[in-house]
């Protein structure tokens, strides 16, 4: 922390230790320089990242930690440099807080790529030492250029999860051509599934849902997919052997990639945007003679996440989402565990005050 930041404390939830319940806490915020801006955080969601990290299952979490980064709030104060945003705005922030701004990758609106990008929260903070501390709380201060603006009309706790789960699948989609006369594969209908479909079909693609889970046909449907595959079953498998396009897989756990590279046409792409915590084997030969591309996607640069809520208030599309109370994230972890969510937790963060008063 520099001499001259001055910080105060709020509320908030945080995780102690891997093994540690979230509970109530105070973080310092900073008050704001000229290019910042303050949010009320009204809604929150809870992306299996933050379960990921408040566990230390990718192994690089600093505690305290405040997870929280699909983040819909209200402006309640601007700094004196700040021209886009203004107190009472509704507005969001998501998976980025800072970057260099210099390099190749900020110049080309990918901030999310550039090496010394700051994260919304288990990240640097050159502002106030140790780490960022994320929405899991009443208020955050953001430099105005990471601040998106919410299209009106665009429900407030619906467009929290596309912050993350949004722009995750919205951008590769994007990037590898989904659209008109291409076919589409999502894999597994958890939060970034769900939201995968959604966009495919509203592109104009050709739509198919990869699940193990029976109960889960209808609802992709519903959601949007064109047709629904039962990725245990080999024989439904082989009848799409060699005819996608692109195919973007959304599953965090272990899972056989090799069965969807060999869906995958001539130049195709298997793109990853799910992070299982161990790594996946490939078999170089479902590479090799169809000059197929394994990539990944992280989720996006400002640019094209405000892109991607216009987007979403232009075709009506939001997440589906399980409302909760911030005292029942524990409960929520566990649940996400077990894929029981349909298909988004969000956090309703004026429970925080009920939630802090209670411990």
């Amino acid at each position: 922390m520099t001499s001259a930041t001055k910080t105060k404390l709020v509320n908030a939830f945080a995780a102690a230790d891997p093994k540690a319940a979230l509970q109530s806490t105070k973080i310092p915020r900073r008050e704001l320089l000229a290019d910042d801006v303050q949010l009320e955080i009204l809604y929150c969601g809870v992306c299996h990242s933050d379960l990921h990290q408040a566990r230390n299952e990718w192994g690089f979490s600093v505690y305290p930690i405040v997870p929280g980064h699909e983040i819909v709030g209200k402006v309640t104060a601007v700094g004196s440099a700040v021209k886009a945003f203004k107190v009472g705005d509704m507005a969001a922030v998501g998976t980025l807080l800072d970057s260099c701004g210099t390099c190749q990758d900020c110049q080309d609106d990918l901030e999310v790529y550039c090496d010394q990008n700051v994260g919304t929260y288990n990240a640097p903070d050159k502002h106030l030492g140790g780490t960022t501390y994320g929405g899991y709380s009443e208020s955050i201060v953001v430099r105005d250029k990471y601040v998106l603006h919410m299209p009106e009309g665009l429900d407030p706790a619906g467009a929290a999860p596309l912050l993350c789960a949004g722009i995750t699948t919205y951008s590769p989609l994007k990037h590898w051509g989904a659209g008109p006369g291409k076919k589409v594969g999502i894999v597994g209908l958890g939060g970034l599934g769900h939201m995968g479909v959604k966009f495919a079909k509203a592109l104009g693609a050709h739509v198919v849902l990869f699940t193990t889970s029976p109960s889960k046909v209808e609802d992709a449907k519903k959601l949007g997919a064109h047709e629904v595959v039962l990725s245990k079953n080999a024989d439904e498998m082989a009848k799409h052997k060699t005819s996608f396009d692109l195919i973007i897989d959304c599953v965090s756990a272990e899972h056989d990639l090799n069965a969807y590279l060999d869906l995958l046409k001539r130049d195709g792409t298997l793109t990853m945007v799910g992070a299982p915590e161990k790594p996946l084997p490939i078999n170089v030969f479902n590479l090799l003679p169809k000059r197929r591309n394994f990539a990944g996607s992280a989720t996006g640069g400002i640019k094209e996440t405000q892109e991607m809520l216009d987007f979403c208030a232009k075709h009506n599309i939001l997440a589906e989402v399980e409302m909760i109370e911030m005292s029942q994230v524990n409960e929520a972890f566990e649940r996400l565990l077990k894929q029981d969510v349909k298909y988004r937790f969000v956090i309703d963060m004026q429970s925080l005050k009920t939630a802090n008063t209670s411990k």
